[in-house]
């Protein structure tokens, strides 16, 4: 396996259809919810990335704890988004514990750094989104294994609750726009004008806007 620069934030090889994973999730929930769909590779030193899904692709995990513990969980998010080499996508644990201090990381996440956010209430609907990020990252699924059965989706309550999250979306439009982009992947590389047949020119720009670095 190739190793990270010291600094922790450069490509690293990940074999084709594999998560790696830092060791610090090692027997965790989140870890127990990929295995099985994806394997899974386990590295030290991998700080301040938690799952790197391809050689430049990345999540970040906010837990609901490091949120209540103040704003440490930002340097993490700046040397990723300062790395050339790797794109970072942040899931955060949005709970009742945690919900009050959702506004400034999404603020911080979306607006100051021009990264994507994805909320999500538990460890276990994290693994359901880490596992359809790296599947619809595969180029190739005719070549990997784990992609000849059907694959495994958020379910329709998760995706619907991350998709809510979007300022302007809300209940109503959320399953509008999952009828024509039934991922978060699709959605988020969706133009203003793809967007704006489903949901109108303002809530367009508001999706745009929020999966979109800013300039």
């Amino acid at each position: 396996m190739a190793r990270n620069p010291s600094d922790g934030s450069g490509p690293m090889h990940v074999p084709f259809g594999h998560v790696v994973a830092n060791e610090k999730w090692r027997g965790s929930q989140l870890a127990q919810g990929i295995q099985g769909k994806i394997k899974l590779i386990f590295e030290d030193d991998l700080t301040p990335v938690d799952f790197y899904l391809s050689s430049k692709s990345c999540v970040l995990y906010i837990t609901e704890a490091d949120l209540v513990a103040g704003n440490g969980y930002r340097k993490r998010l700046v040397r990723v988004r300062n790395s050339s080499n790797l794109q970072g996508i942040v899931v955060v644990e949005k709970t009742q514990m945690s919900e009050q201090y959702f506004p400034a990381i999404q603020k911080f996440t979306v607006l100051d750094l021009g990264m994507v956010l994805l909320p999500v209430a538990s460890q276990m609907e994290a693994s359901c989104l880490i596992i359809q990020l790296v599947q619809e990252q595969t180029k190739e699924p005719s070549r990997n294994p784990f992609l000849r059965k059907k694959p495994a989706v958020i379910s329709e309550p998760s995706l619907l609750r991350t998709v809510q999250q979007i300022p302007g979306v809300g209940k109503v439009k959320a399953p509008l726009l999952l009828q024509k982009f039934p991922s978060i992947q699709q959605l988020s590389n969706a133009s203003i004008q793809e967007l704006e047949p489903v949901v109108g020119p303002a809530v367009a720009q508001h999706i745009h806007a929020f999966f979109t670095q800013p300039r």
